[in-house]
């Protein structure tokens, strides 16, 4: 019984270690390429300028046309396939979209709509449809549920486009680079191979589990191993006189404090067992009313902005302490706002007075304070493009607030749309520390430098695939050597009888 324990145990850690030194590898690439994903930049730049004529019918049109009773979470006109669009998002993540001009819904997107939908966002000559999917690859998130079937597109320079079946919009992109290398990084690294399975999150948890464990256990013992105070007979404090044990040895007391730390925060992405589930959203709250419909006519909003010298690409409704505000964005990711009242000025941001207003009037409302921003720190700040918080764009200054409630709530509220667009209670803030410090080094002096966060997460990477190779590669030697060894003594008891 003894000799199978030690067995198991073995090529439990020669699969430990392999996994962990793939985990090395992919995480190296992710650094560079993120998953797939449209960034709000990528979508605002194929936008056409929302047309000076024959746009649009009124919002509270189109919400008659959306035929939904209750009010959208959120509302915005943009362009799908050069045409002008209503896109609304409701609760349970259904996505409706009405035509600007005609006023009707959009009840079935074909294949011949999503083509066209691509063309304005590609140039990459001919466009070759690839099916209708639910899901592949490359559209693992739960952003796109609502989006679902997607038509899957493919223009000449093998980029994938992907378009809602609800809306029509392009929703993702994915070219042939990022497919390329992410079949080594972040397919391998969130064990995508094993997502259909019912029990990915359960295989991706203990694992990790077990990997910190056996990292800890390996710790423990590589420093029970190293003479401190006299050295061995060979000279040297370790007691290996080299090979791939001296290698494991020493670079285990070297790089196994962060092999540690870095296990253990990918297990924390994952929020096991319940940990740091979000309290209820408090975009209600603090919106106070739904929206229902647009004083202003379209076409003056559109004019009175062009009149402030900017070029709307995009139009968004907001509610802020119940009073709707148009926010709309240029090519470039610019914004402008616009109070839904005659007379109201084009702004930059909203005024400070009026935000700090709203949030005093949310239940248990600021008791710590409110604060605005002027830079990033430990709980705002911006990460790369590639990254997974890539898409999300935090600007200064943000209003902070910090509510008097059970869950200890911050909320990140954005002037330059009135939108609230953050909110963190105690526990996303633990998660803070114990997920992005741990696993990503998300710390602003490394944020700030780039080049230099990337070199050491490269260097300890490697230090990191060291440990983990050598793993492999004693634990494989010891199991043949058992094996080895049990088929000498099967050959002798054989020779005896």
């Amino acid at each position: 019984m003894r000799r199978y324990l030690y067995l198991w145990h073995r090529w439990l850690g020669v699969g430990l270690c392999l996994f962990m030194a793939l985990w090395f590898v992919s995480g190296m690439v992710m650094l560079f390429v993120g998953y797939p994903k449209l960034t709000p930049a990528e979508h605002l730049a194929h936008l056409p300028e929302l047309p000076r004529e024959r746009c649009c019918v009124s919002l509270g049109q189109a919400l008659a046309a959306s035929g939904r009773s209750d009010a959208p979470l959120a509302a915005r006109l943009s362009s799908v396939a050069g045409a002008p669009r209503y896109l609304f998002d409701y609760a349970g993540g259904k996505r409706i979209a009405v035509d600007a001009r005609s006023g009707e819904r959009i009840v079935q997107v074909g294949e011949q709509a999503a083509l066209a939908s691509a063309r304005q966002f590609t140039q990459a000559g001919e466009l070759h449809h690839r099916g209708l999917i639910q899901e592949d690859a490359w559209t693992r998130s739960r952003a796109l549920d609502g989006d679902r079937p997607l038509h899957r597109i493919e223009d000449a320079q093998g980029r994938l486009l992907y378009v809602s079946g609800q809306t029509g919009a392009v929703v993702r992109d994915a070219t042939f680079t990022e497919r390329a290398w992410n079949w080594l990084g972040a397919w391998l690294h969130w064990l995508y191979p094993l997502r259909d399975s019912p029990w990915w999150a359960q295989i991706v948890i203990y694992l990790s589990l077990a990997a910190t464990a056996m990292a800890l256990l390996g710790q423990v013992i590589g420093v029970l191993r190293w003479r401190f105070s006299r050295p061995y007979r060979s000279g040297s404090r370790s007691p290996y006189a080299g090979g791939f044990a001296r290698w494991h040895h020493i670079g285990g007391l070297l790089f196994g404090a962060l092999l540690i730390t870095w296990i253990f925060s990918g297990l924390m992405s994952m929020r096991p067992w319940g940990l740091f589930a979000a309290a209820p959203s408090l975009q209600g709250a603090y919106r106070q009313a739904a929206l229902a419909r647009d004083p202003q006519p379209l076409a003056e909003t559109l004019a009175r902005l062009r009149e402030s010298g900017f070029a709307p690409r995009e139009l968004h409704w907001q509610q802020v302490a119940g009073k709707t505000y148009r926010v709309a964005y240029d090519g470039q990711g610019a914004s402008r706002i616009l109070a839904a009242e005659p007379g109201a000025a084009v702004m930059l941001q909203l005024p400070a007075e009026l935000l700090e207003q709203a949030v005093r009037k949310l239940p248990d409302g600021p008791s710590a304070g409110i604060s605005w921003l002027q830079r990033h720190d430990f709980y705002y700040f911006q990460r790369a493009e590639q990254s997974m918080y890539g898409y999300q764009r935090k600007r200064l200054p943000v209003l902070r607030v910090a509510l008097d409630d059970e869950a200890a709530t911050w909320l990140h509220i954005d002037p330059y749309s009135g939108a609230l667009i953050e909110q963190l209670g105690r526990a996303q803030r633990v998660e803070r520390w114990l997920f992005n410090l741990l696993h990503s080094w998300d710390w602003l002096p490394l944020l700030e430098r780039p080049r230099l966060r990337e070199a050491l997460m490269l260097a300890f990477s490697l230090g990191g695939l060291l440990i983990s190779l050598s793993g492999v590669v004693l634990g494989w030697r010891r199991l043949r050597g058992g094996r080895r060894a049990r088929d000498r003594r099967a050959r002798a008891s054989n020779a005896v009888r």
